[in-house]
């Protein structure tokens, strides 16, 4: 089938649906792939890339839209753009099917079917196709460079002749894709990264990236914090009091807030509060990543950044992923092709609008003359929420200096009974064995003794503990077999030599092993 891509019409959108490398995965799946001259210009993309890959370059929307059966999209269409589908034309992009309800009406008065991009489910194999996730994980990134160029110091602390310089305080509201994205950027800056998300469950993710967690002394959180489908779900007022509670407290400490909190098919909830803001430091910056679905902060505006009259500048761009539009653009060609894949099983070019698939069917929000909107309930499973782990209560130093003292006494107990009983054996054996037998039991002893210490003393960087324990024994052999030696029988010194050059190939050969395995990860 033929695949096109216009130029996209919303006002500052820089990205496109296709991609040059994106087009020859197409091709590879039997179709034929078309697009609007000047459509990749603002995302570094030339008609001249395009049409070496081996897609056709068209003048314009209209002719696009009357060539191709398959329409591919960033923003949801216009409605000069919905009024050019046809009849059983396919339209993927993103759409907002519940807030965009005169435009779902009037796509499926066209005939058209629309897959919203933004309705992909978040079930395992349909992580290739997850759009929201791939411009999400962008945003967040690009929302602590922004912070970064408007905050005006450093996000690091440093120590410099002319003073010492203390480190940005970051907080990230909402762990999700964008929050993640956003904790990785603020750390590897060098910032103290704080974190919160109704989900505690996240708090192990959170702290892996090296920022601190921030709880909630709320049972609440333990239970009401997801939903099935791993995104965040809304909280009781009791839990919301505490949770702006605890940001009332926090507020004056941080020098940038990024808020990322969102619910599906809501309205952003309010979060950063006005008193909250009025607390900040002036030179503080927030960035609210929700500012599309009207902001998690008190006076976000859309598309605009604004500064307070304490001097706290709010940063309300709907457009972060488009500011990144070569990046973005990449991934989200990715995407798209990945769910022409799974409309395309059979690799021949023939769209299979298989509408028992989960993620087909799941995305489809128009089809054969009805809105299909909202989806039935998956047959698999989304991602569940892990059971956050149970807090353990920290002991206090009395509790911590019994427990030593405790465990030190049974330890002396067991080390006493141990020597007593091995006394009492070896003294055992002195009075009914034969004095040879104790000439070389005595050599086996101090053998067995010695070897042990030598090789357990070795660091762990020039082998690994399972070796230390094989090097040990191998060394407890050599021992025995270099005091054997002598003893002027020449089966027990041929026997005593073999066991030194065996035992030896172990040792020496187990170290080159491990030198040539710590080689592969040393940086060249």
């Amino acid at each position: 089938m033929k695949i096109g891509t216009p130029t996209e019409v919303f006002e500052g959108e820089a990205r496109v649906a296709m991609t040059p490398d994106s087009a020859l995965q197409l091709q590879k799946l039997g179709h034929e792939c078309f697009i609007q001259s000047g459509a990749g210009q603002k995302a570094s993309f030339t008609d001249a890339a395009y049409e070496e890959a081996g897609v056709t370059v068209l003048p314009d929307a209209a002719t696009l839209f009357d060539t191709v059966d398959i329409v591919a999209k960033v923003r949801a269409p216009s409605d000069d753009e919905a009024k050019m589908l046809k009849s059983g034309q396919t339209l993927i992009s993103f759409f907002n099917p519940a807030g965009n309800t005169e435009l779902l009406d009037l796509c499926k008065d066209q005939g058209a079917t629309v897959l919203a991009m933004e309705m992909i489910p978040r079930i395992s194999r349909a992580q290739k196709m997850d759009a929201l996730s791939s411009m999400a994980n962008i945003a967040g990134y690009r929302a602590v460079i922004e912070a970064g160029n408007n905050y005006g110091r450093f996000f690091t602390g440093q120590i410099t002749a002319a003073g010492k310089v203390p480190p940005a305080k970051v907080l990230i509201v909402g762990a999700g894709v964008a929050g993640l994205a956003a904790i990785g950027a603020a750390t590897s800056l060098g910032a103290i990264t704080y974190a919160f998300d109704v989900r505690p469950e996240v708090a192990e993710q959170v702290e892996s990236m090296g920022a601190e967690f921030v709880y909630l002394d709320f049972e609440e959180e333990q239970t009401d914090g997801a939903s099935s489908g791993g995104y965040a779900s809304v909280s009781s007022p009791e839990f919301r009091e505490a949770q702006l509670a605890k940001f009332r407290e926090i507020a004056p400490e941080m020098d940038i807030v990024i808020t990322t909190a969102l619910i599906p098919n809501r309205e952003a909830p309010k979060l950063w509060l006005e008193d909250m803001i009025a607390s900040m430091k002036r030179g503080s910056v927030i960035v609210d990543l929700a500012a599309e679905k009207g902001g998690n902060a008190e006076g976000t505006v859309p598309d605009e950044k604004i500064v307070t009259d304490n001097g706290v500048t709010i940063i309300g761009y709907t457009d972060f992923p488009s500011r990144m539009a070569s990046q973005a653009s990449s991934l989200y060609a990715t995407n798209i092709r990945h769910l022409m894949t799974d409309l395309t099983p059979a690799k021949d070019g023939v769209v299979n609008q298989n509408m028992e698939d989960d993620v087909i069917r799941s995305a489809t929000v128009t089809h054969g003359g009805e809105i299909t909107f909202p989806p039935p309930p998956l047959k698999i499973k989304a991602i569940a929420a892990q059971k956050p782990k149970e807090k353990v209560k920290e002991p206090t130093p009395e509790e911590r200096r019994a427990a030593e003292t405790a465990a030190f006494k049974k330890q002396t107990r067991n080390q006493v009974t141990l020597l007593v009983i091995g006394a009492a054996l070896l003294l055992g054996v002195g009075l009914v064995a034969p004095a040879s037998f104790m000439q070389h039991f005595i050599v086996f002893v101090l053998s067995v003794f010695v070897g042990f210490q030598v090789i357990w003393g070795v660091s762990h960087s020039l082998h690994t503990p399972l070796m230390a324990v094989t090097n040990a024994i191998s060394s407890i052999i050599i021992l025995g077999a270099l005091m054997q030696i002598g003893s002027g029988s020449w089966i027990v010194i041929l026997l005593g030599s073999l066991s030194v050059f065996m035992a030896g190939i172990n040792i020496f050969g187990g170290f080159l092993v491990t030198r040539r395995m710590l080689a592969m990860f040393q940086k060249s």
